[in-house]
């Protein structure tokens, strides 16, 4: 009985994240496993295996590679630079957009990324910090820190800001209904181009595997590497108080995310990649989208901050600081 009323609870918890049952005990002090808190990490795994059942097409991973892009952008330009950082501003019906594109990641909703990220930047790579590398290592740091029911609720005290639009709330509150939405419209997409455009080669499972399971996997580890090897692999320009790093690889998987360690030193900047030579793709395309009016108030990296890396590359002496 214990079991089905903890499965009850866990089921009631993914369609309301925000649900606490009476008498619940409080959260742990510290980090520990926790085995209902990684069934949705299993159920994604899992599901690449049906590629064994539905096969592949050209069009199926053509549109695998293109949801990753677009997804990567929802997290990188919106979930990150824009609710975690304000590095912009924007509508409200463009707010809203924004956050049920990133929501289509899995990656939990709007309110709680942006919290936990918030709470990041305050401890990064110090005792508190969720998911650091230095103080737990590279599984911890990667996907471990997500089954810890410690993290699983939303600090809404941390995210004030975007807590007053109860449209974010409710998203953030019920972050699976929209992935189940966006499998639902993938099988059936899938099942519609098998009859009116056979030629594709796919149908509707195909399509939701490679779109929903493979595209999700991908993605969510790719976001993930920032969490974990940022903070361990690439090179340090600026002297911050954490141990973030650059890295030119991790860049390219993510658009732009991989300039870490220039993120930790000037967190407001829609700007990642300081200097041209540095690929920031998501900068590229917020560029576009303020060209035509979609955001507006672009926050850019202050003269100071250049000053203070031209300074470094120079070997003189400048005090740690982050952000």
């Amino acid at each position: 009985m214990k079991f089905l009323s903890n499965a009850v609870l866990t089921v009631r918890q993914w369609w309301d994240s925000d649900y606490v049952p009476p008498g619940a005990p409080p959260l742990p002090d510290e980090d520990r496993f926790d085995f209902p808190r990684l069934v949705p990490y299993l159920f994604l795994h899992a599901g690449c295996l049906l590629l064994l059942w539905v096969g592949w097409s050209w069009f199926a991973v053509a549109v695998a590679a293109a949801l990753y892009v677009v997804r990567m952008f929802g997290i990188t330009a919106f979930y990150h630079r824009y609710f975690s950082h304000r590095a912009f501003r924007t509508s409200r019906f463009m707010q809203f957009c924004f956050a049920l594109l990133g929501n289509t990641s899995m990656q939990r909703g709007p309110l709680w990324w942006a919290a936990t990220h918030r709470h990041h930047h305050a401890h990064s790579d110090e005792e508190h910090d969720k998911h650091s590398p230095v103080q737990s290592g590279f599984v911890w740091s990667h996907i471990g820190w997500l089954t810890s029911r410690r993290n699983f609720p939303t600090d809404y005290g941390k995210v004030k800001d975007f807590a007053a639009y109860p449209e974010l709330v409710f998203l953030n509150r019920h972050d699976f209904l929209v992935p189940v939405l966006f499998g639902v419209l993938l099988w059936a997409i899938g099942a519609a181009l098998a009859t009116w455009a056979p030629e594709l080669g796919t149908n509707g499972p195909q399509l939701f595997v490679w779109g929903f399971f493979v595209s999700t996997v991908v993605l969510l580890h790719g976001t993930l590497f920032i969490n974990s090897l940022a903070h361990m692999l690439g090179r340090r320009r600026f002297q911050t108080t954490d141990d973030s790093r650059n890295s030119l690889p991790l860049a390219l998987i993510t658009l732009g995310e991989g300039w870490h360690n220039n993120h930790h030193r000037y967190a407001h900047s829609a700007r990642q990649g300081f200097y041209w030579w540095e690929i920031d793709i998501s900068w590229y395309v917020l560029r576009l989208m303020a060209a035509v009016g979609l955001i507006w108030d672009l926050k850019g990296v202050p003269p100071s901050v250049y000053r203070e890396a031209e300074a470094l590359k120079q070997g003189k002496p400048v005090a740690a600081s982050a952000e």
